[in-house]
């Protein structure tokens, strides 16, 4: 069933390729805009799916994977436009690789699925991610404002988040793969 959350979630899959074309277009303040709704929708459809009680299977699969492709094709386009070191792309990228070939590379070890539940660090990772693309894209937009520094600062405090909720994700796909080794050894 298409809830309300699940449909805002949809939507903001379906702005995705808009955002990406009024970035390369370099239309900036559209594409910001544009960021800044995608933001709402996904606080607003957490909150009308807690408080309607109307979570669902989709839901817990669309809005992440709504997020990680924001996030990834940001990422890549501002990269590419330079508005974003380099290092910290493909940090973020590689990062996000190597979390779901993990996740897969457990399951084909395991022959089980391992619970998907972000963690603090990851979630505080996707906020500083989230920052970064919107601080890039304000930047872009009023080039005027000398935020060059501050720049540098939250894409380093970003890339040291990331490069951090990805070791714990890889900790913690281990931990959880040698508990396996060991409930299936007794």
């Amino acid at each position: 069933m298409l809830t309300l959350p699940n449909f805002l979630t949809l939507l903001r899959i379906i702005a995705i390729p808009v955002f990406l074309v009024f970035l390369a277009d370099g239309n900036h303040a559209a594409a910001f805009m544009l960021f800044l709704a995608a933001g709402v929708t996904d606080t607003v459809d957490g909150a009308v799916a807690r408080l309607t009680n109307t979570r669902s299977d989709l839901g817990a699969v669309l809005d992440p994977m709504a997020d990680k492709l924001l996030l990834l094709s940001s990422f890549l386009v501002l990269g590419f436009n330079g508005a974003l070191e380099a290092w910290l792309v493909v940090l973020v990228v590689v990062r996000d690789v190597i979390v779901v070939l993990g996740y897969g590379a457990v399951f084909i070890v395991d022959h089980e699925w391992m619970e998907v539940a972000p963690s603090r660090l990851g979630k505080l990772s996707t906020f500083f991610q989230l920052f970064t693309v919107g601080f890039a894209l304000m930047t872009l937009a009023r080039p005027a404002l000398p935020l060059a520094t501050f720049d540098e600062i939250i894409q380093t405090v970003t890339g040291a988040v990331t490069a951090a909720s990805g070791v714990q994700y890889i900790y913690r796909g281990l931990l959880w793969h040698q508990r396996r080794g060991n409930v299936a050894a007794s």
